[in-house]
């Protein structure tokens, strides 16, 4: 079955950069959209950021001229690379993509464990 596997979380100071990365593997016939969310302690997860298959991206506001999303096509990887981080991100951050899994076209979101970011001093 199909897995995603998120990798890069960890402690930085505020102000610092952190590089997370998320492979699918598996039964994987067709990707569409692939994105970050992210779990912040005592609130509701949220959309972090989204890319297509194309590579249009969309960020939340509060990422804007942060973060940037990437991915490799041939890899099944999708990337966030996170600069000039605030506490406020400290988040468990989980990867999330629409893959077709089967022969006969079913598709549903798959989600990753999820990695955690820590930004404090």
């Amino acid at each position: 079955q199909v897995q995603l596997v998120e990798s890069g979380g960890g402690l930085v100071q505020p102000g610092g950069s952190l590089r997370l990365s998320c492979a699918a593997s598996g039964s994987i016939f067709s990707i569409n959209d692939m994105d970050w969310y992210r779990q912040i302690r005592g609130k509701q997860r949220e959309l972090v950021a989204t890319i297509s298959n194309g590579g249009s991206a969309n960020y939340a506001d509060s990422v804007k001229g942060r973060f940037t999303i990437s991915r490799d096509n041939a890899k099944k990887t999708v990337v966030l690379q996170m600069n000039s981080l605030k506490p406020e991100d400290t988040a468990v951050y989980i990867c999330n993509a629409d893959i077709q899994y089967s022969f006969y076209g079913l598709r549903r979101s798959y989600w990753g464990q999820g990695t955690q970011v820590t930004v404090s001093s």
